[in-house]
């Protein structure tokens, strides 16, 4: 990343310092940019999708290279005047002035001891997809072991796709994959019991279910070719799908007692936030992305970026209005 901040640089205060640069970040910091804030994005370089070949979803970017669509964020956010340094935020705290009316304030710390100050601080570290403990699995995430329809099934249309019984999601995923394939295997992996409705639907649907434990996955050739039964028999396939346990990449969040909570579907832990605009329970505070929104394609990821911007830069508005109103006042007493 270029473009360096110095020490120097980073011992200002921000009007806003977003801690992750990926979409949401991105979005929001050009969204600051462009209201005249003063920004600073701390990106750890470590985007979730980077294992995969393309973004999908994303009108007029389909199939770009995660990379290319985070550097052109990157340049549209400095082309506003925001700062983007690489760095690992580890945690943040407040330094409001109880004298000063208690105005929203914060210093982030990163991992090589760096700080900075911010009137307002947004989060939008994403989450970790936390695989399930089966050889070969994640060599190939991102590849040709899958989670989204949405985001590679039109890639996988019509081949032989595994879904891989790993959680509550199982028996949804499969249902959903069908739409872009009739050859679709339901592996139990002892870990999915369907209902006798769900049985229903599955042989309704013409999809195939196979009983026992998944050991491996056989790769040949950089390519997915089976699935490996503990009893040591390979199931034909070309991609497998499974259902990773989600979870909010929080700790700065968590160091401002802004906890992670266990998601109503079960999939993952997430930090709750006020939907309109991604405030948090502690004042001043932001969250965006899938942090706050595990299911969320890098489209709306983005598009909660803006809607949070937008929500700071008005809660900035309303701040240096009461403190001009105040002084207004004060000057209108002296006279």
């Amino acid at each position: 990343m270029s473009e360096e901040l110095t020490d120097r640089q980073m011992a200002g205060e921000y009007d806003v310092v977003v801690v992750g640069g990926g979409a949401a970040g991105l979005s929001a910091a050009v969204t600051l940019g462009r209201a005249l804030r003063s920004v600073l994005v701390i990106d750890a370089g470590e985007p979730r999708n980077a294992p995969a070949a393309g973004v999908h979803g994303f009108l007029s970017r389909d199939g770009i290279d995660p990379r290319e669509l985070l550097e052109l964020g990157r340049t549209e956010a400095r082309d506003y005047g925001a700062d983007v340094v690489e760095g690992l935020a580890v945690a943040a705290r407040s330094t409001a002035d109880p004298t000063a009316g208690a105005k929203p304030a914060f210093e982030v710390e990163l991992a090589d001891g760096r700080t900075v100050g911010a009137r307002r601080l947004l989060v939008t570290t994403g989450l970790t997809d936390v695989l399930p403990d089966i050889e070969g699995i994640r060599e190939r995430w991102g590849r040709d072991v899958l989670h989204c329809p949405y985001c590679h099934g039109w890639e996988v249309r019509n081949k032989a796709i595994g879904i891989l019984g790993s959680g509550p999601m199982a028996l949804h995923q499969t249902l959903l994959f069908r739409q872009w394939s009739p050859n679709v295997t339901l592996f139990l992996n002892d870990a999915v019991e369907p209902t006798e409705e769900e049985w229903e639907q599955l042989a309704a649907r013409s999809i195939t279910v196979v009983d026992g434990k998944v050991q491996a996955l056989e790769v040949t050739d950089d390519a997915l070719r089976g699935v490996v039964l503990a009893t040591g028999k390979v199931i034909p396939m070309e991609a497998v799908v499974t259902g990773p346990r989600l979870e909010a990449r929080s700790a700065v969040l968590e160091s401002l007692g802004v906890p992670s909570v266990e998601h109503p579907m079960g999939v993952g832990s997430h930090v709750e936030v006020n939907p309109m605009g991604g405030a948090t329970s502690v004042p001043g505070v932001w969250a965006a992305g899938n942090v706050a929104d595990l299911m969320g394609q890098v489209m709306a990821s983005a598009a909660s970026g803006v809607m949070a911007g937008a929500a700071i830069n008005a809660d900035l508005i309303m701040e240096e209005t009461t403190s001009a109103v105040r002084e207004a006042r004060q000057a209108a007493l002296s006279h």
